[in-house]
């Protein structure tokens, strides 16, 4: 009889090979996002964001990379025709600025001037471009910041540092007439917090939750989102009443907690970062820990619209809509604010009070001083001699 031949082995579209292996980071890329990447990224590409997760990287820097990864990989082909080279050449690091950073009353003369109609239209269909205009420059330097971080962890060196790329990124960013916008339009400073705690008035679970999420945010040093978030009751740590006045020994005693942080943006793997929570902000926490009947997992959960308290933890958006909500609430506007604001408002109102900036950054752990000192510096123009020679 004669031999019968192997049977081939099934070809698996690599879209769905990348996709399914995309599958084990699901608790850190959304799944819509997920069919995107897969049709974006190369094998290597999941590779390495695969092995990031694996090294231990924060699920939020490696959600940004991934989406900035995808970005680069359908520019580059729209661009070029062809996917992203590692490591990047000088000419398509130039390229990409040119794209990204342009002058618009230029453009209006030159229409070939900044990126090319057919390359906007391509990554449009894709659903990755949205502004007409050129990119805000924080923006461009996040996503060559992230090609950066993924050439390196390949074992590659690009020309990032370039003399040229460089001076093409100063001279774009002036051009493009675009001035640095802060995360947060206004600063969520103490009269503004009053506000936010007044409209959450109530004895409903949900009030009684945002009081505490707003509460600890702010007093914590102005926490980042994610930060929140992440909490859980482990991170909590019962310290001994402190005095509501160090220096008078009859002044009263107050509750004190201490949050542990564990790894912060600015922290390292092996820093255990940690702030002190005092007074009010321990109160609101412990109230809400005890009507919502929290004793391990996450502090901070969802609540759906009947009242029901979730497992599940809040997430970095929801803080976001919650402050929103609380200012609409309060009858101010809520486009200029968000949830940055605690943070920035937390080093505005540190300086308003005379408190020493290094004092604020143990609060704060800022790692600059010149970005936390840049909020110092605003309070003293407003409180300064110099803004009042004519008065």
């Amino acid at each position: 009889m004669p031999k019968s031949s192997p049977t081939p082995p099934p070809v698996i579209d690599p879209i769905l090979r990348r996709a399914e292996a995309l599958d084990a980071l699901d608790a850190i890329l959304p799944f819509d996002r997920r069919d995107q990447l897969a049709a974006l990224l190369s094998d290597e590409d999941v590779a390495t964001l695969r092995h990031l997760a694996g090294e231990g990287m924060g699920a939020n820097t490696l959600r940004a990379l991934a989406s900035d990864l995808g970005y680069l990989e359908g520019w580059c082909l729209a661009a070029t025709g062809s996917p992203l080279p590692w490591p990047a050449r000088e000419t398509l690091l130039l390229k990409f600025v040119a794209h990204h950073l342009w002058d618009p009353a230029q453009k209006e003369e030159h229409p070939d001037h900044g990126m090319p109609a057919e390359v906007a239209d391509a990554l449009r269909a894709q659903g990755l471009l949205k502004s007409n205009g050129p990119h805000a420059p924080a923006t461009v330097r996040r996503r060559l910041t992230s090609w950066t971080i993924l050439t390196r962890w390949r074992g590659l060196t690009g020309a990032f540092n370039a003399p040229a790329l460089k001076a093409a990124l100063r001279l774009a960013v002036r051009a493009s007439g675009r001035p640095r916008q802060r995360k947060s339009k206004q600063a969520v400073t103490g009269d503004i917090l009053a506000k936010l705690l007044a409209a959450c008035a109530g004895d409903r679970l949900v009030d009684v939750r945002d009081r505490a999420v707003l509460l600890t945010a702010f007093a914590s040093g102005g926490r980042r989102r994610s930060e929140v978030v992440n909490l859980r009751m482990e991170d909590l740590v019962e310290e001994a009443p402190v005095r509501a006045n160090p220096a008078d020994e009859n002044s009263p005693l107050l509750p004190c907690l201490t949050l542990r942080l564990g790894r912060t943006k600015t922290t390292s793997n092996d820093d255990d970062a940690s702030v002190v929570l005092v007074g009010r902000p321990v109160q609101a926490l412990k109230h809400w820990l005890h009507e919502a009947n929290i004793e391990t997992g996450p502090i901070f959960r969802r609540i759906d619209q009947w009242g029901n308290l979730d497992w599940r933890p809040l997430t970095p958006q929801s803080v976001n809509l919650i402050l929103k909500t609380r200012i609409k609430k309060a009858g101010l506007d809520p486009s200029a604010f968000s949830a940055h604001g605690l943070r920035s408002g937390y080093l505005t109102e540190a300086a308003n009070r005379g408190i020493p900036l290094p004092e604020a950054m143990q609060q704060s752990l800022h790692k600059s001083v010149t970005q936390a000192a840049s909020y110092y510096n605003e309070a003293d123009k407003k409180m300064g001699r110099a803004a009042r020679l004519v008065i």
